[in-house]
């Protein structure tokens, strides 16, 4: 089985579904030559599992980046250069997010903004500052068509931001989150018609709800089995799947 890619960024790294990417990409048959697992501080007590699993995988680069830090990004878009030297960035995988349970009644408006912050400008920020190194290795891949082996850009996304499912939630509205990801899958969208002619896959996944910090123990499905499935997922895009929002085991979801 190939490599799902060459090289690999993955934001947010240091916890749930984030490290687990990078855990599961390391052990994998084939794992990609360069790993980056970013996160705000992966020197600080919230890093801890991070370093502990990079000392284990030669793969594993830690690299600061704080998605809402426009210096910071522009500081690991340097990073990575530096690692890649004439090689561009295969796929970045924009995972990290923040969560907020707001009720019309408790709703904060500095509170929303920071969700749409996190959750929709980070990501498109991410994607802008990291388009040279993706164009670089679209052009340079010597493969026809689009793949995540040759460059993609994916958002974890879910389907609490789907319009068409508006699933009903009325203990828990989650205004700025279901808000926020709505709002992310049409940067997704924008992005897969704008980059499809640089030849970089854009794709938005829903990775279920899984046992995490954010997703709480309440959640049915293990960190382990989501990221197995999404992984799965990733292997399998193509031309026919830019612009798509999929769940973790391929399903086509509703925008």
């Amino acid at each position: 089985m190939a490599a799902l890619a060459r090289s690999v960024l993955v934001t947010g790294s240091n916890r749930g579904i984030g490290l687990e990417l990078v855990r599961q990409l390391a052990a994998s048959p084939r794992p990609p030559l360069h790993i980056f697992a970013t996160c705000r501080d992966p020197e600080g007590p919230r890093g801890k599992a991070l370093r502990e699993l990079a000392a284990q995988h030669p793969s594993i680069k830690l690299v600061q980046l704080d998605t809402v830090n426009l210096p910071s990004i522009r500081g690991a878009v340097r990073a990575v250069g530096s690692h890649l030297k004439d090689q561009g960035l295969n796929l970045l995988i924009n995972n990290a997010g923040v969560t907020s349970h707001a009720t019309l009644r408790s709703l904060d408006p500095q509170e929303m903004l920071a969700v749409f912050a996190t959750n929709v400008v980070g990501p498109l920020q991410v994607a802008k500052e990291f388009l040279p190194l993706l164009e670089k290795a679209a052009k340079g891949a010597g493969k026809e068509g689009l793949s995540c082996s040759r460059a993609a850009v994916i958002n974890v996304s879910s389907k609490l931001g789907s319009i068409g499912l508006c699933l009903g939630v009325p203990e828990a509205p989650m205004y700025p989150y279901r808000a926020s990801k709505a709002a992310q899958n049409m940067v997704t969208r924008c992005l897969a018609a704008e980059l499809q002619d640089k030849s970089i896959l854009c794709a938005a996944i829903h990775p279920g709800w899984v046992k995490t910090a954010m997703g709480t123990e309440k959640a049915p499905l293990t960190v382990e089995r989501s990221v197995g499935g999404v992984l799965a997922v990733l292997a399998g895009l193509s031309q026919d799947t830019s612009g798509a929002f999929l769940d973790w085991e391929g399903n086509s979801l509703p925008w």
